[in-house]
């Protein structure tokens, strides 16, 4: 049902569907997180594993290192690809401040905006000043601030406002799976703009954002239904954590995600700051409500329907997470997501293959596939290089034939330059020159990450749906101040 002009009651929201997508297309779901099929391959795999362990253990441990040391190199190879692509012209969009002014005058068209929030009193007042803010014509914006009708803390602090014009509270029943896309899918269903984008309770986009995007749209073609903003912290140097957080997003919004949209890849979606055109996003049933980073499992779908995202040239300032406990809890759902949205497409490999091109398909694996690997295996040799150089078993060494040693030896000297070097660009590329120094100490942040993955693949198993939600409002007060005097 959606409900697009007319003020909706607490009843109309309640016919709305935020399930639609696992109801009429469950093969796209992650309502259930792997099949049989799939439940049988993992078992044949790690059956004819073990059994080899035992019979050829030697031989098995070989073939096992060599492969995951030969992903390792593609992977390094890769993102040497992903790099040297992000200096394309076509990596950005690009409109200046006097593009935006020469446009003028003129009709601006309906953006809608959502806003989902649960158990966050603390940032509602920034959140409206941020929007309300935006330089966009107030009516022109539909501001809808997604709350959970359990949340009274929440519901109160938004009420206790005076709403600026275009702004509106939509209360979302309780109801499970307790997630951010379920909310974004009734937000979804009211929304009246031609275009939609969805911000985080912290969120401050910068004011000529929605303009950007509009121009954005204008400017491509048909098939590109998608504009996603760079994300950045405005709290970088809040503590060791932060800094190292704040030197992986500018590698991954400012290269990366770029490199991949000059190459016409893939693009796993950020949470945020993602601008559609709303007719196609309601075309392809909204956000999955079981998948925990629904952002990256909707950029798969654009993609397996024939769409394009590119990437603009503007800026969403966000609260790094400061404390080690609640950023392991935020990155055991994204990778958790990564693991969900890889079994939920890889249920029909050739269907993928076809839908998606060999090329794509191939990014796909290495951008989905690969994160979560790497996570994984890290540990391992990490353990086996840290073995090798304090003792020199000689066990170890049987391990590394000769061709998979040299291999080996590239990836621990060449591939862990490499994968620092990425950081320190992005580091360099945001002109953040003081946390360059930190990005050298992102081996510890790896660690961290590695811990996380493991967590998120028992998790999978486990309880699947859980959300476990990023604690915000811990940041410096000084931070989002900067950012506007910015």
């Amino acid at each position: 049902m959606s409900i697009r002009n007319e003020v909706p009651t607490q009843e109309d929201i309640a016919k709305i569907d935020p399930l639609a997508l696992s109801h009429m297309r469950p093969d796209w779901s992650a309502s259930q997180p792997i099949t049989l099929a799939q439940k049988r391959w993992l078992f044949a795999v790690v059956a004819g594993v073990a059994v080899a362990a035992l019979v050829w253990p030697l031989r098995t441990a070989q073939v096992l290192i060599a492969v995951c040391t030969a992903l390792y190199v593609v992977i390094m190879l890769y993102k040497f690809i992903v790099i040297r692509a992000s200096l394309s012209p076509s990596a950005l969009l690009r409109f200046s401040p006097q593009d935006l002014v020469a446009c003028e005058p003129r009709e601006w068209p309906v953006f809608s905006v959502l806003v989902p929030m649960y158990k966050e009193p603390e940032t509602v007042k920034q959140m409206v000043a941020s929007l309300e803010a935006l330089d966009y014509p107030a009516d022109k914006k539909d501001v809808q601030i997604l709350l959970e009708a359990d949340d009274d803390a929440t519901c109160e602090a938004a009420r206790a406002l005076s709403m600026p014009q275009g702004f509106r509270l939509t209360v979302v029943p309780p109801s499970f799976p307790r997630t951010k896309p379920k909310a974004c899918n009734v937000g979804l269903a009211l929304a009246r703009g031609k275009y939609l984008v969805i911000y985080d309770a912290e969120d401050l986009p910068e004011r000529d954002q929605l303009k950007k995007a509009v121009l954005a749209f204008e400017s491509s073609p048909d098939n590109v239904v998608c504009i996603q903003s760079r994300l950045n912290y405005y709290n970088p140097r809040q503590n060791t954590l932060t800094r190292w957080f704040t030197a992986e997003y500018s590698a991954w919004f400012d290269l990366q995600l770029p490199g991949l949209a000059a190459l016409g890849a893939v693009i796993p979606l950020g949470g945020t700051s993602n601008h559609f055109r709303t007719e196609v996003l309601r075309e392809l049933l909204g956000w999955d409500a079981y998948n925990v980073t629904e952002d990256c499992d909707l950029g798969v779908r654009l993609a397996r329907a024939g769409y394009a995202t590119r990437m603009l040239e503007t800026t969403t300032w966000e609260e790094a997470c400061s404390r080690p406990a609640f950023w392991i809890r935020q990155r055991t759902r994204w990778q958790k997501g990564y693991i969900q949205t890889w079994f939920v497409h890889m249920r029909r490999p050739l269907a993928l293959l076809r839908e998606l091109g060999v090329v794509n398909f191939l990014h796909y694996q290495l951008l989905i596939g690969g994160v979560t690997f790497s996570v994984l295996v890290n540990p391992v040799f990490w353990m086996m290089t840290l073995v090798w150089f304090v003792f020199r078993p000689e066990g170890v060494a049987q391990l590394f034939p000769g061709p998979v040693f040299a291999a080996g030896a590239v990836c621990l000297f060449l591939g862990n330059f490499v994968f620092l070097y990425v950081n320190l660009l992005g580091c360099c590329k945001r002109r953040q020159d003081s946390l360059m120094w930190w990005a050298l100490l992102t081996p510890f942040y790896w660690m961290m990450m590695s811990y996380s993955g493991w967590r998120a693949v028992i998790q999978f198993f486990r309880d699947p749906f859980v959300w476990e939600k990023t604690q915000h409002g811990l940041g410096s007060p000084a931070g989002p101040a900067a950012v506007r005097r910015g």
